[in-house]
Order: C-alpha cells, then structure tokens, then sequence
C-alpha cells in the first residue's frame, strides 16, 4: 500500500476539498473539469490511503465524515497559499494568463459584460474566461469565483470592492403606451397607470421619486415622493420589465443600464424626467472579490478593462 503522504495524493486531499464546497459530485466534476466518475474514483482512493470514510454519501447529498472535515480544515490554508504561489510565478510571464471565473446578473451581464468581452479576449488572448451568469449570490471562495460583478449599495466588508461605473434608476414607457393612456405629469399620476415593477417583499409595491433639481438647490434632506404602484406584470428581471416596456404593456421602472439602448433609439421614452427615482435600485457597479494578498494580472486586467469601458457609457463595447 502507498504511503498516504505521497505526493499523488494531495491532489486527492484537494478534490475532497472541492466535493464538501460543491455539496455534491456532480457540482464538484464540474468545478473542476473532469467526469463524475473520475472524482469518485480519487475519493476512494484517498479513503482506502486513509483506512477510514472520510464521505458520508446519501441518496440528496455529500457530507463529510469527522474525519474528512478534519482533513479538509487542515489543509485548506496550504491549498490557499499554494494557488496565490502559483498566480505569482504565472504573472512574473509580464502579460495576463490564465483562467478567470466571473459571477454576475443575468440581465447586467447579457446587456453591459458580455458585448465587452470580446474585444478584451482580443486584447489579452492568454486569458479565458468563464462567465456565470445568475442573479443568485454567489459564495465567491466558496465556489471558486476569482470575481464578481453586483449592482449594489453595499459591497461585503470582507471582500475588496472596485467601482466599476455609478448608474441610477429611470422611469420609461412606449410612445404607444403613452398615447393610449396619457403622460404622468407628476409622481401622484403613477397610481393611475400600468406600472411594471420589481418585485419586493412588501405587499404592496412603491416607487419613491425626489425633484432632480432639489440637490442643486441644495435641500437637504430634498423632498421626496412616495406612490404606491400596481400592474398586471412584476418581473425580477430588468430585461424582461424593459421588453414588456416596449411591447406597450405600462411604465416600467428600471436601471439606466438596461434602458440606455431603447431611450437611444427612441423606442422607449423617459417618464417624469424632472424626477429621481431613488432606494429601487442601487446607484453602483463593483467588482468585488475576495481579499487576498496577491490579485492575478488576468483579474486585475479584466476589472480595469471594464472600469475604463464602463466609464465611456453604458452604449460603449470598450473598443474605444
């Protein structure tokens, strides 16, 4: 029998690591690349190596024995250090390598990331990225995310955050919609119209809306205007509420991010442009990761290339 502290197990100690973070063998084959057949082979490897069950296997999950948690904790830190180690001799290269895993929302990645990505994959093509794309928030050490993009207030105190762009939210709706059922002259007129909102816990959705010009005259706090609002379509999707939007279903409200294109071409228009509507969504754009002592070139190229794309507006591909 091999000696459990041959080198070719700690590649074996690693995927065990990978299996408790993915909860699952399906999850974990796909973290890393290979087949489900291919980690379950390795497990019982390392196991027999160990004389004893370092895996609890039932029929809806994977938990770790003592034994296993123990193992897992004690060599974490080295994994740790050992891919910080390598990510600095891969960039003493000079140019960025590597892969680079990203999270982000769905309708901000499919509107404003990915139409960027392709001229940054022909500016560094040494660098691949993996993009996933959910609105779910995602445990980026966890499940092994180099970076993710939020639209949010509040970035995590445990993570570095980089501001991306600031955004803010608009109220827009079709020339058709608009004709049909009249233009809002004032924030008291939404409770009488369409209105395509996000869902929110409360039960009863409200938008509120402050003067644009109220800062400017510097009132502080500025007035502020809350209306209760209700439509036949809720959606937590931006894209969606913007398609719905422009097939002249009411007045939807929105980030600028999603918006931008269809105000460009006039296919939709801006609502009570005098207001502001302010707490729906978040006014900025980060990407946030992990701290760590050392950031890959490839990562901090990649959120350079969209800071300095972003930057140019939400229309911009970053080919500028």
């Amino acid at each position: 029998m091999n000696s459990p502290h041959q080198p070719e197990l700690w590649g074996h100690v690693h995927w065990l690591a990978v299996l408790h973070q993915q909860g699952s063998y399906t999850a974990a084959a796909a973290r890393l690349g290979v087949s489900k057949a291919a980690v379950s082979q390795r497990i019982a490897e390392l196991e027999r190596q160990a004389g004893m069950p370092l895996v609890q296997r039932t029929t809806r999950s994977v938990r770790l024995t003592e034994a296993g948690q123990r193992l897992v904790d004690d060599t974490q830190h080295a994994f740790e250090q050992i891919a910080q180690s390598f990510a600095q001799v891969r960039d003493l290269a000079g140019a960025p390598r590597g892969r680079v895993r990203v999270t982000a929302p769905v309708a901000l990645a499919r509107q404003q990331i990915v139409p960027r990505l392709a001229e940054f994959l022909r500016r560094y093509p040494e660098v691949r990225v993996e993009l996933d794309l959910s609105d779910r928030l995602s445990s980026l050490a966890t499940e092994g995310f180099d970076l993710a993009i939020r639209h949010t207030a509040t970035p995590p105190d445990t993570h570095v955050a980089w501001v991306l762009c600031d955004t803010a939210s608009v109220l827009v709706a079709s020339r058709a919609y608009l004709r049909k059922h009249g233009t809002p002259r004032t924030p008291a007129d939404l409770a009488r119209h369409n209105c395509l909102h996000y869902p929110r816990p409360q039960d009863t959705p409200a938008w509120t809306l402050e003067p644009r010009d109220a800062q400017t005259a510097g009132q502080d706090p500025p007035p502020r205007t809350t209306v209760q609002v209700a439509g036949t379509f809720a959606a937590n999707n931006s894209e969606a509420l913007r398609d719905a939007a422009l097939a002249g279903l009411g007045i939807a409200l929105l980030p600028d991010f999603s918006a931008q294109d269809a105000l460009a071409s006039g296919k939709l228009v801006s609502v009570l442009p005098d207001w502001r509507p302010i707490g729906s969504f978040a006014h900025r754009i980060y990407a946030i990761r992990p701290y760590a002592a050392h950031v890959p070139l490839a990562v901090s190229a990649l959120v350079e290339f969209l800071r300095r794309s972003l930057a140019q507006g939400f229309g911009g591909d970053g080919s500028g």
